[in-house]
């Protein structure tokens, strides 16, 4: 007696199916991941900027006409140039603007920016501006 092993056409296609599911499924998600990761950068180098300009605030009470007065990191991997894009030079409120590459990044993001701004002399600070979409920010930038 002959007993045949092995799996038959219809069941290869079907986990076929199920893989190509399982795929369409993981790759938008992880392109999202993959700009989040990216975006952190933005939110990271910007935020390494909040103590130096609260101080020099303190200090001379207005803001500094360039970012690269008070910081040294001015771009990353991803992040093209943080510049001081309102608010420089005088008082009141202030915003920082962290510019994706236009290349090396993620689509969804490519030359978009991100904005952290404070209005009571850097106790405070939101980065809810800029034009990165709010699903690929970080939960405390929605």
């Amino acid at each position: 007696m002959n007993i045949q092993k092995g799996f038959t056409l219809i069941e290869l296609m079907i986990v076929v199916a199920i893989i190509g599911i399982l795929a369409a499924v993981a790759i938008p998600a992880y392109q999202d991941y993959i700009a989040r990761s990216q975006v952190s950068e933005a939110v990271s180098l910007t935020a390494s900027g909040k103590t130096p300009l609260a101080e020099f605030y303190g200090d001379k009470g207005i803001w500094p006409s360039e970012a690269s007065e008070v910081m040294r990191s001015l771009s990353g991997k991803y992040v093209s140039a943080i510049t001081i894009t309102s608010g420089n030079g005088v008082s009141g409120t202030v915003v920082l603007t962290a510019r994706m590459k236009d290349s090396n990044v993620n689509t969804s993001i490519l030359g978009s920016t991100l904005e952290l701004t404070t209005a009571d002399s850097g106790k405070t600070w939101l980065c809810t501006g800029g034009t990165i979409q709010t699903k690929l920010r970080p939960s405390a930038c929605r």
